[in-house]
């Protein structure tokens, strides 16, 4: 898991050949103007998702992981809380994974919470148990989803 601001965004482009492609449309974008939607970057490999979520508490908020893709995920219109436990300690161990949708969902709380607020980025690697979305109003957000 990273988290830093969004001036520093560039210098995580060296983690994954896509993260440049990703980069270049959020330095092109007013991004508090997008609208809610998905737009694919390179194909299925790199997609945009603008999202508005609903308030969620942490009891809420499944911890969940991606084999296929790493999210970089960043708030618009507010602070969101967002859970991290690693991968390995996601319990039950044995818990599905929905290929359609490249999602496994666990059980319990996370480990750590972090306050992520606009101007500020969270990126999860498949080995990054997350829970995001924890607010109490729901923010407008932006999930761009890259190919591991």
């Amino acid at each position: 898991m990273v988290v830093d601001t969004l001036e520093n965004l560039e210098k995580y482009v060296a983690l994954n050949p896509l993260f440049v492609q990703a980069v270049e449309f959020l330095k092109s974008r007013e991004l508090q103007t997008l609208e809610i939607g998905k737009t694919e970057l390179k194909g299925k490999d790199l997609l945009v998702n603008v999202t508005q979520t609903k308030p969620k508490t942490k009891e809420e908020a499944k911890l969940e992981t991606h084999k296929e893709f790493i999210d970089i995920q960043i708030p618009l219109s507010g602070t969101e809380i967002m859970g991290y436990t690693a991968a390995k300690d996601c319990v039950p161990a044995d818990a599905s994974y929905n290929v359609e949708k490249d999602i496994t969902f666990f059980e319990g709380l996370a480990e750590t919470y972090i306050a992520v607020k606009p101007g500020m980025f969270a990126i999860f690697f498949p080995q990054d148990g997350h829970a995001p979305g924890i607010t109490p109003d729901g923010v407008k957000k932006i999930i761009i989803k890259v190919k591991a």
